[in-house]
């Protein structure tokens, strides 16, 4: 049976998950890992790291694998999450979609309704733009497909109005400067949901499109056409030429309308003619700029800044995988987490003075056979945090099992050939491997961390 998921569902759904950041029943972390290079990792073809491999959408990778190398997470705030569109930039010589409602219908001629960009979605047609001050403003005419020379701006009121370029646009909504920082990518942006109202009328009629001009009419200039269907008030001004419609202009857009259209007889029972009239939202251009505009993607926006959370966050390593984990376990609780920063790695306390260990260097320990890689050594505090991926000599010993490291026995460097007896270890992390779910995985190419640094990253999620 033909069927579909409609747009107002994918806007629902992009609307409760951005909801659900401010709610008390959910709490999302942003997890970074991998320090160690992409490679051959046995089981799994890990690609390179010029070329991160894809992740896979099954329980071991998801559920289990990317916990292993895990290394810290950050709390994520209702304030980083905002709804988004694609990010259109208004440029001169460019030809707009004007808005229609029924892209992707079939016509009187039997062809599909398309945009001048071939689009045969509204949400996949550029019909709105962002300008140079970042107003952003929906294209309604597009004068017959002409290039757009002229900028939209000013005039944010409830009109539609034209620019020298005989363009007709209708304001939506201004990214603030927040929103400009939080919200503002290269290929995606902020969409409005504030509450300033800038709509025109409900069901109004701003456009008209002449498809089929028709023939054996009568020649003249035919004011005060009822605009029928089944709203009111809507009126127009056809022009006959050649026996044949060569223009119509809407004097009155009229309201409440979803569909309308004009009778013959009204102007010179000009004959075959097709005439479509492109109606507005059902609460007009503006009101709900988030469905008028497709605004069914959300988007993250999380600041790594140094070596936060007291250190969770290390300084000392690159991270080549971010994810989304929702209620994850905190293990100092055992509750769900709630911090704002969790660590994800396991560590060594050693006594006396060892050895200086090496970040992604090897770590063994012959007396138990455990193994691990070095995400980074505090030679002051003495501590050595690691992780232990679940392959053979990397994580796991030769007898195929996770050891773990045990405290008063030597623990070895490969690389720095560095040594050091544990007085204690840590073999919970704050961040309870393999709880909460993993809502999104990212591999990326090393992303070099330093103390005086910032990551700024932006996930977009569609629905």
């Amino acid at each position: 049976m033909p069927a579909i998921i409609t747009k107002d569902f994918r806007i629902h759904n992009a609307r409760q998950f951005e909801e659900s950041f401010g709610e008390t029943a959910d709490k999302y972390y942003l997890a970074i890992g991998r320090p160690q290079a992409f490679a051959n990792d046995q089981a799994f073809n890990d690609g390179t790291d010029a070329s991160p491999p894809t992740p896979v959408d099954d329980v071991g990778q998801v559920e289990y694998y990317a916990y292993d190398d895990f290394l810290s997470a950050k709390k994520i705030a209702d304030s980083d999450v905002s709804l988004a569109i694609p990010r259109r930039n208004w440029a001169t010589g460019t030809v707009y979609d004007y808005y229609r409602h029924d892209y992707g219908d079939i016509n009187s001629a039997g062809a599909t309704i398309a945009a001048d960009s071939g689009a045969t979605s509204l949400y996949d047609a550029t019909f709105y733009v962002m300008n140079s001050t970042f107003d952003v403003y929906k294209c309604i005419d597009n004068n017959g497909g002409a290039n757009s020379t002229v900028e939209p701006s000013g005039n944010k009121s409830t009109s539609v109005f034209s620019t020298g370029d005989s363009y007709k646009w209708k304001y939506m909504y201004t990214l603030s400067a927040s929103e400009q920082a939080n919200f503002l990518s290269t290929d995606f942006m902020h969409v409005s949901t504030e509450s300033s109202d800038f709509s025109t009328t409900g069901g109004a009629i701003e456009h008209v499109k002449i498809t089929a001009g028709g023939s054996s009419g009568s020649n003249g200039t035919y004011t005060g056409v009822d605009i029928r269907g089944d709203g009111s008030s809507g009126k127009a001004t056809v022009v006959v030429s050649s026996n044949a419609v060569t223009a119509v202009t809407i004097t009155t857009a009229g309201s409440g309308y979803t569909f309308a259209s004009i009778k013959a007889s009204d102007f010179g029972n000009v004959s075959g003619s097709d005439i479509d009239f492109i109606i507005s939202p059902p609460d007009g251009h503006a009101k709900d700029v988030v469905t008028e505009l497709g605004g069914f993607f959300v988007m993250l926006n999380v600041n790594l800044t140094q070596a936060e959370g007291s250190g969770d966050f290390n300084t000392a390593n690159d991270f080549r995988r971010i994810a989304l984990v929702r209620n994850p376990t905190d293990s100092t609780t055992g509750s769900a987490a709630t911090a704002s920063t969790l660590d994800a790695t396991k560590s060594i306390t050693f006594s006396g003075t060892p050895g200086s260990f090496q970040a992604d260097e090897k770590i063994s320990q012959a007396t138990t056979g455990a193994v691990g890689y070095v995400v980074d050594f505090n030679s002051t505090t003495k501590v050595l945090r690691y992780i232990q991926p679940q392959f053979t000599d990397q994580g796991v010993d030769t007898n195929g099992n996770a050891t773990a490291f045990a405290s008063t026995h030597t623990v070895t460097g490969a690389t720095s050939s560095a040594t050091g007896t544990p007085s204690s270890h840590d073999t919970t992390p704050e961040l309870t491997h393999d709880t909460g779910d993993i809502l999104y995985i990212e591999n990326r190419k090393p992303i070099t961390r330093a103390s005086d640094q910032t990551e700024n990253i932006k996930l977009i999620v569609e629905f």
